[in-house]
């Protein structure tokens, strides 16, 4: 509840959030250590750092929300959680709603792509029609109500695919009605240039989030245009992921010829991941003290 909470206080702020995505514990550890207030868990990237396979619906309910624990569980900043379909009818939804906000999470995605779902930025995506995309978001709406009536919370982003087969407009109508059932954040995916993220952003209410992949169909425009459109989160979800593969595949390459350049220092690289911390923390406990001397020349 507690980051259900940050993330709406957030949202009232007159500002557009930097939100770049994480895939795992790590990424979302690194993101909170540099100040970001905010992360998105993307599903692009959880597929392909956890089961290492494309975003095209292979992961199942029980993988995504284990890793979203997982996440929540490192980094004290709200977490959006990719629910995908909601991975079934409307009852699932409801679990899915359920489980990931018993997970940890301030928000949780549920859009309206055809299962298996694609990535938003990539072929043969298509959408269920206008019945059962709202029956979605009013299922995951009742979860969050029953939620809030116990004493939990969590927002609900409600997205649509439907620019991609069935133009803009009906994109824009699809978000408004999600608005009018009760959705808290509003993603019109994959608006084509600045004019079509202008009409989003006038047209719908609340707070809207723009999705900036590099080399996808949506503009990378700077922050600040962002705010001016009308956008209150740009989530960034493939940045990390590509400069951490870009940098494995430099590195590889580099062993064959014995050298490594880039690497980060062994001393902040403990520091990041909590060494630190810890050894701090178990002096209080006489059972936990060990040699904490910083380095042995094997890395462990």
């Amino acid at each position: 509840m507690i980051q259900a909470q940050k993330l709406r206080s957030l949202l009232a702020e007159d500002r557009c959030h930097v939100m770049p995505c994480c895939f795992d514990a790590l990424s979302a550890r690194l993101i909170a250590q540099e100040g970001y207030e905010l992360t998105f868990m993307s599903g692009f990237a959880i597929s392909a750092s956890r089961i290492g396979a494309p975003d095209l619906g292979l992961m199942s309910y029980g993988e995504v929300v284990d890793q979203a624990r997982n996440i929540t569980e490192a980094v004290n900043i709200p977490l959006i959680g990719d629910g995908d379909t909601g991975y079934g009818n409307a009852m699932n939804v409801r679990r899915t709603v359920t489980g990931f906000a018993r997970a940890g999470c301030a928000s949780v995605m549920i859009e309206d792509q055809l299962a298996p779902k694609r990535c938003g930025h990539t072929p043969g995506k298509a959408v269920v029609g206008r019945d059962e995309a709202f029956d979605r978001i009013r299922a995951a709406v009742d979860a969050r109500e029953e939620l809030r009536a116990a004493g939990g919370d969590i927002l609900i982003l409600a997205r649509t695919d439907a620019r991609h087969e069935h133009g803009l407009a009906e994109a824009i109508a699809r978000a408004e009605r999600f608005a009018q059932l009760g959705a808290d954040i509003l993603f019109v995916e994959a608006p084509r240039n600045e004019t079509e993220m202008r009409q989003v952003c006038a047209n719908l209410p609340g707070p809207k989030m723009a999705n900036i992949v590099e080399g996808g169909e949506t503009p990378d425009l700077p922050n600040a245009a962002l705010h001016d459109i009308g956008y209150s989160i740009a989530a960034y979800p493939l940045s990390l992921m590509a400069v951490a593969m870009q940098a494995m595949v430099t590195c590889l390459r580099q062993m064959r010829g014995e050298t490594r350049t880039g690497l980060m220092d062994f001393a902040e690289l403990r520091q990041r991941i909590g060494f630190d911390d810890y050894y701090k923390t178990s002096e209080r406990y006489a059972s936990s003290k060990r040699d904490h001397s910083p380095a042995r020349s094997d890395g462990t």
